[in-house]
């Protein structure tokens, strides 16, 4: 069984896929940007990028349940690497020790976008 869900302050996806979706005790987002609830880009540097793509995956799971906390893994898309220690400086933010397992890998991402971020979490039971 899965269960998909909107949260209202995360921009409705024009394409086919849902921002959070539920199965069993696993929640997985969907790889969320720096988009405000209106799907306009809220700023043009990697910090702010950072800040609100990990915002939106707050809401996300939040809507499902969960808190940062609950995250297990962690992908991270970065259009240049170069911008690794920006994007880290920033995550470091809002997870903190024990981290969850992570992945970043530099993509080719839409233009103006500079970060791409989904999770995994586990229901608190």
């Amino acid at each position: 069984m899965r269960d998909a869900i909107q949260p209202p302050d995360v921009a409705t996806p024009k394409a086919p896929y849902s921002p959070v979706v539920v199965s069993g005790d696993h929640v997985f987002t969907a790889g969320q940007v720096a988009f405000d609830a209106t799907g306009a880009v809220v700023a043009e540097d990697m910090d702010a990028q950072t800040r609100q793509a990990l915002r939106n995956v707050q809401s996300c799971l939040a809507a499902a349940g969960c808190t940062l906390e609950d995250v297990v893994k962690v992908k991270a898309y970065l259009a240049d690497l170069g911008d690794f220690d920006a994007y880290n400086s920033v995550y470091r933010e809002f997870f903190s020790e024990p981290f969850p397992a992570r992945t970043t890998v530099q993509a080719g991402l839409p233009p103006g976008l500079l970060v791409e971020i989904e999770a995994v979490a586990r229901r608190p039971a």
